[in-house]
């Protein structure tokens, strides 16, 4: 470790804070230490001498301000819209210093260059030791052969900092790795559900009064969910709260000793006919026989064990009320002035090596509870009594206690002195004896019915003196013998109402946290406030807290998808994990994976499950009139990668019409569209991923059509992939048309976007019959061939029925008989193969040439009653010439169609999907 040839080793001292530098510095310089500029104004360098182990070092001492590094994901995935949220899980991750932080950067490189060691005089938590390591990065980076050591010290006093810096030990990796695990657990579910609400919730519904939504982020924290839930759940149980009305009888006996008040051994009864019953038979028997009279019983109130961060925050809030964060606040700055010790731990026992004497004998000199401190010190007042254990050692830190006197100092505001009296009244408490009572119950009988009293007859506060938050009431009673009788004083029968719990106070959500593991002992604060500062909670001038809208909104949204992610069961689990990371029993990788492949699986399940998000937020909020078409690009789902800017990705949503489709989330810049069937009346992305379509993943749809809009043979329900391979969606879109808002008008700019990549992606109008470009499927020539060739009627061997072949696809085609007004009895043939749209008239095949005429279909409407067919005849065709002057459009029970015309051009020659113009027109088809 020393230099060699014995010379002055240089040391290069960090610690967490500016302030936390001074302190160390005064310390061990003596107050004479030499101050220069670093590279930032706020981390100054401190110089002195100072031996360690008995070898001579010059000390440099400086800082950082918390973590000098934050974890972020790449740059590809930092943009909203670069990605599907649920890459997150998976996209890569670094750690690097922010712009903020660079000049401390540079100031500990330039250090520890021309530095031999580096001692580390971070926070001694997990966090400390994780920004520890992040230094050591840093400084290892520009002198990779730095000898490293770590101090421990607990409190900046002159005791814990020269034992520190005698006793150098090794940093924790173990703890700096359970730090890393909660980061990016933290980084990678906060971001996905962040982006997931917020893209999904914000433009829909006006959320903010002040008109601000489009700024707004509606986050989501792991942490932060779980603190919600047990605000929204008591709000609950108190809006389900029936009250409902009970009956007490109450009994008094007012004697020369005093007034004795006695209560119903049954408590009270919800039935008003056997409790009038019951008291009845007390009055009209009034007389009261005492029964028993025990001898009086010694009774103890114990002080409370050692202060840990959760009872000091709890404490504070219900004897001051101070938030939590703040109490924290003001404790931080106490332990950096040196007069309390550190206020971050979990621990409430003291070691069996601490001088607890020591700090008591620092308080006697103060003038409120300096002469109970001395009395504490004499052995012959029997008043010390070491500490209880409250079973909580985080093995890094003593529980909170004071560590210098003070009577005030002149820059300390009320809360300073508040928690300051707290810590040494409590510290004076947890080493004097309990509090001892005489109590006594006097039982009596009325009719039957048991009463009872007691009474209370303090005999020594003890520690009750000097903690003057707490108190415990006395009362005496007047003397009763075994037998002895008496007339009450008074005999009533009261009502009353049950009420319903009271909204959790800061006390009550600080202990719901700490019982679930949610947040540690340095976090919960944190939390707490970012409930309020993003609107979720409000806090009342008595410290309870209710849920806003958009908190109970959110929460009962989760709670309807069945996912209990407002619960605090899988935080719990993760904050086990990491304990476990933190002791080595598990790695930091094996954490990782199962936390997040646990988490991803919800958020998944969550983003198929939106509506019930959206039903939630509809009950609190009003649709939002400001939604434009660019911003409803956010609100959907992602499907796919962009397969024509590559930059984003594509994801479903509705137009303003109604109508689905899947955008490019890049519009306006990208106006990569994909129309979906018309008839489309739900869709939702599912999880489901393609294993035919490229380049991945391409999450399958789930559409439900309207039965009406779709021709037999189709199913409502269909689980389908717009990538290009599902031949059912192709076959809809060739019948039914798209949601498209206007087919026959593309703006500038406008690509297709069923265009195919490769063997993976569909081109644009590519004909599904000859998969040929150039024309409509409903217009190919292979089509208007065959329907140009007489198809002679054959009968079924079977049947005997008359049939012909479909001039499409071959199949026969059994004969019909209409049933309509206008067509009763007149027969037809219709093609049953799903998707094939072959339909004549039995007497237009006789009449005729033999010409069978396939029927176009109206591109404009889904529903079944417009899909109209050509009727056959001499020149018919089923497309593109223009038809004869007898030809007419039924439906296809043979109910003529007036007025049928192209939507696109206009023309009645033809339907939609055969018009020639539809190559040039705006719709992007699937």
């Amino acid at each position: 470790m020393s230099r060699r040839g014995g010379g002055p080793v240089t040391v290069l001292n960090v610690a967490e804070k500016p302030s936390v530098a001074k302190s160390v510095a005064g310390i061990l310089s003596r107050g004479t230490f030499r101050t220069r500029e670093g590279r930032s104004r706020y981390n100054k360098i401190f110089e002195f001498d100072y031996a360690i182990n008995g070898q001579p070092c010059r000390m440099l001492m400086t800082s950082v301000i918390g973590h000098l590094m934050e974890l972020e994901f790449a740059d590809r995935y930092r943009k909203w819209h670069s990605c599907d949220p649920a890459d997150l899980y998976q996209a890569p991750v670094m750690k690097h210093v922010p712009e903020d932080k660079k000049d401390i950067k540079k100031t500990l490189e330039e250090e520890a260059r021309k530095s031999d060691w580096l001692v580390l005089w971070l926070d001694c938590d997990r966090e400390g030791e994780n920004i520890a390591f992040e230094v050591v990065d840093v400084c290892r980076a520009v002198k990779h052969n730095l000898f490293i050591s770590r101090a421990h010290f607990s409190a900046l006093i002159d005791r814990d900092i020269h034992e520190a810096v005698q006793n150098l030990r090794d940093p924790n990796q173990l703890f700096a790795e359970a730090v890393d695990a909660r980061q990016e657990i933290d980084l990678r579910i906060g971001a996905s559900f962040t982006r997931f609400q917020t893209m999904l919730l914000r433009d829909r519904f006006a959320i903010d009064s002040t008109g601000e939504e489009r700024s707004r982020v509606i986050s989501y924290g792991p942490c932060q969910f779980p603190t919600l839930g047990f605000i929204v759940e008591r709000y609950w149980e108190i809006q389900a709260h029936e009250p409902e009305e009970f009956w007490t009888i109450n009994c008094s006996h007012q004697s020369e000793e005093g007034l004795a008040t006695f209560n119903w051994m049954r408590g009270h009864l919800f039935d008003y006919a056997s409790a009038v019953i019951l008291y009845e038979m007390c009055v009209e028997e009034p007389t009261a026989t005492v029964m028993n009279v025990p001898h009086p019983r010694e009774r103890f109130k114990y002080p409370p064990y050692p202060l840990n961060t959760i009872e000091l925050e709890k404490r504070a809030s219900r004897y001051f009320r101070l938030s939590s964060e703040h109490t924290m606040k003001v404790a931080e700055e106490l332990y950096q002035a040196g007069f309390i010790s550190y206020p971050r731990t979990e621990t409430d026992s003291f070691s069996s090596r601490t001088d607890l004497r020591a700090m008591v004998e620092e308080q006697t000199r103060h003038p409120a509870w300096g002469s109970y401190a001395q009395r504490l010190l004499e052995p012959e007042g029997d008043l010390w009594r070491n500490p209880g254990n409250g079973g909580h050692d985080d093995k890094a830190h003593p529980p909170i206690h004071p560590t210098k006197f003070s009577s005030g100092e002149s820059n300390w505001s009320r809360d300073h002195l508040n928690v300051y009296e707290l810590v040494v009244r409590h510290y004076l408490a947890c080493v004097s004896q309990p509090a001892v009572a005489a109590e006594t119950t006097v039982e009596i009988d009325i009719a039957g019915e048991r009463f009872s009293a007691s009474g209370r007859v303090i005999s020594a506060k003890n520690y009750l003196e000097v903690y003057r938050f707490e108190s415990w009431g006395g009362s005496v009673i007047p003397g009763y013998e075994k037998g002895q009788q008496f007339i009450p004083t008074t005999l009533t029968l009261d009502s009353a109402v049950t009420r319903p719990p009271p909204l959790l106070c800061e006390a009550d959500l600080l202990s719901c946290m700490d019982k679930a593991g949610i947040g540690t002992d340095a976090t919960m604060h944190d939390h707490i406030k970012k409930l309020l500062d993003r609107g979720y909670a409000t806090k009342d001038a008595n410290t309870r807290f209710s849920p806003t809208n958009l908190g109970e909104a959110l929460v009962m949204g989760y709670d309807d998808m069945g996912y209990e992610l407002w619960k605090p069961n899988l935080r719990a689990l993760m904050e086990n994990d990491m304990n476990e990371v933190s002791v080595g029993r598990k790695t930091k990788a094996e954490v990782l994976e199962s936390c997040l492949q646990q988490m991803k699986a919800c958020f998944l399940d969550a983003r198929v499950k939106k509506s019930k998000l959206l039903e939630a937020m509809t009950i609190f909020f009003e649709r939002s009139n400001n939604t434009d078409e660019s911003e409803s690009q956010t609100a959907g789902e992602v499907v796919r990668r962009c397969n024509l800017c590559n930059e984003s990705h594509m994801a479903l949503r509705k137009n303003r019409d109604g109508n689905f489709m899947v955008g490019c989330m890049n519009y306006p810049q990208c106006r990569n569209a994909v129309w979906l069937p018309g008839p489309t009346l739900e869709a939702s992305v599912t999880t489901d991923v393609c294993q035919t379509c490229g380049p991945g993943p391409v999450y399958k749809i789930l559409f439900k059509f309207r039965q009406i809009g779709i021709p037999p043979g189709f199913d409502v329900n269909h689980l389908g992939c717009i990538g290009g391979c599902d031949d059912i969606l192709k076959q809809l879109i060739d019948i039914c048309g798209t949601g498209s808002r206007s087919q026959a008008r593309r703006a500038p700019g406008t690509v297709p976007s069923n265009n195919i990549q490769g063997s993976n992606t569909r081109q644009s109008n590519v004909c599904i019959h000859c998969q040929q470009r150039g024309h409509a499927s409903a217009n190919c020539p292979s089509r208007v061939t065959a329907s140009r060739n007489s198809r002679p009627t054959a009968t079924n061997p079977r049947n005997d029925e008359s049939t012909v072949s479909c001039n499409t696809c071959g199949t026969q085609c059994v004969i019909r008989t209409a049933n309509t007004e206008a067509n009763r009895g007149r027969q037809f043939f219709s093609c049953p193969t799903q998707g094939c749209s072959f339909f004549a008239w039995e007497d237009s095949i006789n009449n005729s040439s033999g010409n069978a005429t396939t029927g176009s279909n109206s591109g404009g409407s889904g529903r079944r009653g417009s899909r109209g067919r050509g009727r056959g005849g001499r020149g018919g065709q089923s497309g593109g010439g223009r038809r004869n002057s007898g030809t007419s459009f039924v439906s296809a029970t043979g109910e003529p169609v007036s007025g049928i015309r192209c939507f696109s051009c206009g023309d009645p020659s033809h339907f939609a999907n055969a018009c020639p113009n539809r190559n040039n027109s705006n719709g992007n088809y699937y």
